[in-house]
C-alpha cells in the first residue's frame, strides 16, 4: 500500500498547498491512503467544517487533529458527521467524535486511523500508551486492519520516540505532529513500524512555526501579548512522509520525507519518482 501523511495544515497557505500539490501526488504516485493533519488548518487554530470538506475533496481520506481541535468552536458539533475527522483518542470520555477510524482506502482495503496526544509539556490528558495499545489490540494489523496509521500530537521527541517503540511491530507507521518543524530521523524500526518524529507543517516557513514573526518575536522580547498570532501568508511548502508497505503483513518496506513548494529545499519518494 502506498501511504502518504501530510503534517500540519496552517492556515490559508497551507490549504493553497494542499489544492495545489496533492491531487497531483495521488494521480503520479498511484496513492492508496492519504492522511492530514488539520488541526491548524482554519486561521492556525483548529478545523471549520468547509476546510474538512475542502481537505477531502482535494484528496485526503482522512484528517487529524491535536490541541487545536476545538479552537473553532462548531467543530463540536460538526465532527459527529464527519466519520473521517479524528481527535486525539485519549481525550476524556464522552468528548465529541472519534479518536480512530476504520476506512477504506482508494484501492479497496482498509486501514485504521489512530490520532492521540501528548503529555509531556501539554494538557495531560489520558495516558496514550494505554489508548494506543488498546485500540492496535482490538483491531490488530494484518488480520482486522491492512494498513495502521499513528499521528501522535506531541511536543516532546523523547514521548514521540517512546511511542514509536511501543507500537513498532503492531502499525504500519508512527508519525509525529505539533512542533511544526521535519525531522531528519525517518527510519523503519526493527519490528517494521516505519517512524518520523515529527512530519513538519505544510505552511509558510517564512514564519515561527507557521505564524508570522513579529507578535512571536514582541512576546519572546518583551514577555507582552499585544496582538493575536496571524499565519504566515507566503508560499507554503506542503511537508510529509511517504510510505510504501507489504501487502501480507502491512508492515512497512520504504519510507521517505515529503517536501514541495515554498522555501525549504525539495525532496520526493526516489522509490515512486521514476
Amino acid at each position: 500500500m502506498r501511504i502518504l501523511f501530510v503534517g500540519d495544515v496552517v492556515g490559508r497557505a497551507g490549504r493553497t498547498a494542499i489544492s495545489e500539490h496533492l491531487p497531483g501526488m495521488i494521480r503520479d504516485w498511484a496513492l492508496d491512503l492519504v492522511v492530514v493533519n488539520g488541526e491548524n488548518a482554519a486561521g492556525g487554530f483548529g478545523i471549520t467544517e468547509v476546510i474538512y470538506q475542502e481537505i477531502i475533496d482535494a484528496g485526503a481520506d482522512a484528517i487529524t487533529l491535536g490541541n487545536h481541535a476545538w479552537d473553532q468552536r462548531e467543530a463540536l458539533v460538526f465532527i459527529e458527521r464527519a466519520p473521517r475527522l479524528v481527535r486525539p483518542a485519549n481525550f476524556p470520555r464522552g468528548t465529541p467524535g472519534r479518536g480512530t477510524a476504520l476506512i477504506d482506502t482508494k484501492n479497496g482495503k482498509r486501514a485504521l486511523i489512530i490520532n492521540a496526544i501528548g503529555r509531556v509539556f501539554m494538557t495531560p490528558f489520558d495516558d496514550p500508551f494505554a489508548v494506543l495499545n488498546r485500540e492496535l489490540e482490538a483491531c490488530p494489523l494484518g488480520a482486522a486492519a491492512d494498513a495502521i496509521v499513528v499521528d501522535f500530537h506531541c511536543e516532546a521527541t523523547s514521548e514521540k520516540q517512546g511511542i514509536g517503540f511501543f507500537c513498532d511491530g503492531r502499525a504500519s507507521l508512527v508519525v509525529g505532529t505539533h512542533t511544526h518543524v521535519p525531522t531528519a530521523d525517518h527510519q523503519i524500526l526493527s519490528g517494521g513500524t516505519a517512524y518520523m518524529t515529527d512530519a513538519g507543517m505544510t505552511g509558510d516557513y517564512d514564519s515561527i512555526i507557521g505564524m508570522q514573526k513579529e507578535e512571536p518575536l514582541r512576546r519572546f522580547v518583551t514577555g507582552i501579548p499585544s496582538g493575536r498570532f496571524e499565519p504566515a501568508l507566503g508560499v507554503a511548502t506542503l511537508s510529509g512522509v511517504a510510505v510504501e508497505t507489504d501487502d501480507a503483513t502491512g508492515l512497512a518496506l520504504r519510507i521517505a520525507p515529503v517536501r514541495v513548494g515554498g522555501r525549504l529545499e525539495p525532496t520526493l519518494p526516489g522509490f515512486w519518482v521514476g
